[in-house]
């Protein structure tokens, strides 16, 4: 699995240390010129970049327009497209849609499997891929991934869920072994360590250690028991002076030896 961690402006830089590959949210890429500097040098450096469509940022996916002119921009090596949480209906009218825009040749779309339900999550995934979606990702804190786990920590249980959910599409043959799948962020970090098995989980991406860090939280030899407060919305601009660096390195290597 490739790892990326969303970072504090001031730490994009050195996320190339510790990151296999960058993660750009395209409405920090339209408002801040410094963080589209990055991305376009990044680009230019040779780097692997995944586009994502701002959803879990802003409620609801980034513009059309918006979205089309960092595509052009950036080519991408995988963008995410539009997506509506937990609306699985119109999450594949957004994918039937996108499946007609054409994109730079090296772009590959990216569909997000969004539902109610497994059966949701089925349809979902079978349609992405009977529309020619090479690659698919599953967002994490689902609701319905509660129904599939029954442990009383909800940080817990829906990464349980998740996990479960994906068992058994693979399971099915839903997924198949040869699939390409992204794993959107997560509850608590030790549930990428539950996937060792499955060779069809391509790349992750998550600010957990990041965010835990900010909220001075440790991993423990087992991860996290609960999901930290911070977010990207609230703490992009801090600054090195309220990074303690010493926990940062903590976590991310201790995230490392989960998946690793």
């Amino acid at each position: 699995m490739k790892i990326s961690h969303e970072v504090p402006l001031f730490l994009l830089e050195d996320s190339k240390q510790f990151n296999d590959y960058d993660y750009a949210l395209v409405h920090l890429l339209d408002s801040d010129k410094d963080y589209a500097d990055y991305f376009i040098k990044a680009k230019q450096q040779g780097r692997y970049i995944i586009l994502d469509n701002s959803l879990h940022e802003l409620g609801e996916a980034y513009n059309d327009s918006g979205l089309l002119y960092w595509i052009e921009k950036l080519k991408p090596d995988e963008f995410i497209i539009p997506d509506v949480w937990e609306n699985c209906n119109q999450s594949i009218v957004n994918a039937r849609k996108w499946a007609q825009i054409k994109l730079p040749e090296e772009v590959t779309k990216v569909a997000v499997v969004q539902a109610k339900g497994i059966r949701e999550a089925i349809t979902c995934y079978q349609t992405y891929r009977d529309l020619g979606y090479q690659k698919i990702a599953f967002s994490y804190g689902a609701n319905y991934y509660l129904d599939h786990s029954s442990h009383p920590n909800k940080n817990l249980a829906k990464a349980l869920g998740r996990i479960e959910i994906v068992s058994r599409l693979y399971s099915a043959r839903v997924i198949s072994p040869t699939d390409r799948v992204h794993l959107l962020g997560c509850q608590v970090p030790q549930e990428f360590s539950w996937y060792k098995d499955m060779p069809f989980i391509e790349t992750i991406d998550t600010s957990n250690p990041i965010m835990a860090t900010i909220d001075y939280l440790s991993y423990t030899s087992n991860g996290l028991t609960e999901k930290p407060k911070a977010n990207m919305n609230d703490h992009f601009y801090m600054g090195a002076d309220e990074m303690d660096f010493d926990l940062l390195d903590h976590n991310i290597n201790s995230f490392k030896k989960l998946v690793k």
